[in-house]
């Protein structure tokens, strides 16, 4: 997993002035015939978007050529569209875009706390007699996304620092008289330690949301002193890589590749918390019914499991059984043995408290 990016952008409250690009813009398009019958995930109406054009937006690198390759390009042969990639994406652009009425992204990759929160507003609900959702988990799915992948953050540890004694729950990643050693966090966006907190605090999981923040930094306070910081997935593989953290919390897909590349650290899954990023579309899209066509597609059980083939991702779908090694089916959070350990992040209170959740978190950092 190569994305480099987290939710602190989020934080932006300005738009500014930004240049569109005019690569999906234009009238509306023509009515499609999407052909009769249920949807069926994965699949589209042979040469049902003859014609037209659909700009897909994402992050860019290795995770979006990886969509383009599972889904967007054959999407394209299959229903006779022209498939265009675009990004990196912005939520400003999209703000802009569908507040100047000229909305030239079709379909959007974005972080699911984002999402949560612009249900009816840069969003539009989904079609849901067009998007096959059956073989999706319903948690992470809403009115308005469904999800393109999933993740977790997860606690890991350094094997040859702790051998046997290892940590296994977040009460392990606050008791620093039992483990010793450096604790590594993210420094520049608040998340998955604010419940791990909780719940080293004795708050039950299904007590966890609403988030008690200030509670959550108080726990906090108890081991600031062995805490360091990163701000970027590359960062975090590499306090791994180095050994500079004995304990991390990070991306599971930057942790693969971390141990991938010889880091002798383990993931302690009970300390795990599944995020996921969504698709959605904007609100005033030039042909929504086009647009939640390719999304039907994207959570195929075929296209998924190529996502994660090319990605290191996790699928969304349930039924996807992607070939790969047995490295990264150690960190395959869409396998039952992981995932009925995790804690499902609440995107909707996210949504709705993230702003607040981090000028308190980057305060308390500073502070």
């Amino acid at each position: 997993m190569t994305k480099n990016r987290g939710r602190a952008a989020l934080a932006l409250a300005a738009v500014g002035l930004l240049g569109l690009t005019a690569c999906g813009g234009g009238a509306p398009s023509a009515e499609v015939d999407l052909g009769s019958g249920p949807a069926e995930a994965g699949t589209v109406k042979a040469d049902a978007l003859s014609g037209h054009t659909l700009t897909f937006a994402s992050y860019g690198g290795i995770y979006q050529d990886g969509q383009m390759e599972a889904a967007g390009k054959p999407f394209g042969e299959e229903s006779g569209a022209t498939i265009l990639s675009d990004g990196p994406m912005e939520y400003a652009k999209i703000q802009a875009q569908v507040e100047s009425n000229n909305v030239t992204w079709d379909v959007v990759d974005m972080d699911s706390t984002w999402a949560a929160g612009q249900c009816g507003k840069n969003l539009q609900k989904l079609d849901y007699s067009i998007i096959d959702i059956s073989n999706v988990p319903e948690e992470l799915t809403s009115d308005c996304y469904v999800p393109a992948m999933q993740y977790a953050n997860v606690v890991m540890y350094n094997t040859e620092k702790y051998g046997q004694n290892a940590p296994k729950t977040w009460a392990d990643f606050f008791d620093v008289e039992k483990f010793p050693g450096k604790r590594a966090i993210n420094g520049s966006d608040v998340g998955p330690v604010i419940e791990g907190a909780l719940l080293a605090d004795g708050v039950a999981e299904k007590d966890l949301y609403p988030l008690d923040v200030d509670r959550a930094l108080k726990k906090l306070d108890t081991i600031k002193d062995q805490l360091i910081y990163w701000s970027t997935g590359a960062e975090s593989q590499q306090m791994l890589e180095t050994g500079e953290a004995d304990m991390a919390v990070v991306w599971s897909g930057r942790a693969y590749s971390a141990v991938k590349n010889g880091a002798k650290y383990e993931p302690a899954w009970d300390t795990g918390v599944l995020v996921a990023d969504v698709l959605g579309v904007p609100t005033n899209a030039k042909n929504p019914k086009a647009s939640m066509a390719f999304i039907n597609y994207y959570l195929g059980k075929e296209q998924q499991e190529k996502l994660t083939e090319t990605t290191s991702y996790s699928p969304i779908n349930t039924q996807s059984e992607p070939m790969i090694d047995d490295l990264a089916k150690k960190y395959l959070v869409s396998a039952p043995e992981i995932k009925d350990k995790l804690v499902v992040s609440d995107f909707t209170w996210w949504g709705e408290n993230y702003p607040a959740a981090l000028e308190k978190y980057l305060a308390w950092i500073n502070g």
